[in-house]
Formats: structure tokens, sequence, C-alpha cells
């Protein structure tokens, strides 16, 4: 069973920077094009950034120019660069497999990332 593991999550003030970390010890993370997704108290699962296997990205326009998504297909690591942070950003924040697949995996036990003064 592919289990992920995030990390890097914290509390930030608005206009901080965090960087988070998805690392997995599957060999199917070369495969798939993995996704960074976010869960706000009393909102749905949201997808936030995802990155092919060759490093071409997609960003909601809620997130775009403020994050960064990349991949180190040598390590099984997936990275989320968040820039500019606001306080509608405060979310536990997850990763798993996107694209066309979508969400395939089961769930890590996410990062929470909170963005407060």
């Amino acid at each position: 069973q592919v289990q992920f593991v995030e990390s890097g999550g914290g509390l930030v003030q608005p206009g901080g920077t965090l960087r988070l970390s998805c690392a997995t010890s599957s060999n199917i993370f070369v495969v798939y094009t993995m996704a960074w997704y976010r869960q706000a108290p009393g909102k749905q699962r949201e997808l936030v950034a995802q990155v092919t296997p060759k490093g071409a990205t997609n960003y909601p326009d809620s997130v775009k120019g403020r994050f960064t998504i990349s991949r180190d297909n040598a390590k099984n690591i997936a990275y989320l660069q968040m820039n500019d942070l606001k306080p509608e950003d405060t979310a536990v924040y997850y990763c798993n497999t996107g694209g066309s697949v979508g969400a395939r995996m089961v769930w890590g036990q996410g990062t929470q990332v909170t963005v407060s003064s």
C-alpha cells in the first residue's frame, strides 16, 4: 500500500513562506502526476497544485503566482513552496496522485498550515 508522509507545516504570519514536503517509499512515484490538496475546517478538500512526471505544473487561480510545486523523482519527494501566505490558506495539506487518475492512493496524515497574525 502506497503511503505518503507530509511535513513542513506550521504557524506563519500573513505574507510568510513555508515549504512542504511529501515523501513516499513507493516506486510508483515516478509514474504518476503528483498533487497537493488542502482541506480547511468545514470545507471540501481541494486541489492546489499538481506536477506531471516530466515537470509540467498546474495551479488554480487562488494560489497561482504564490505556490510552486516541484518533484525529485530520484528521491520520491514532492515539494510545495508557498509564498505570500494568506489567512485563507489555512488548512491541512495533503499530497496524493493527481492528473487524470485523481487522488488514487490512501490519504496520509497531512500537515497543518496556519496563517495568522
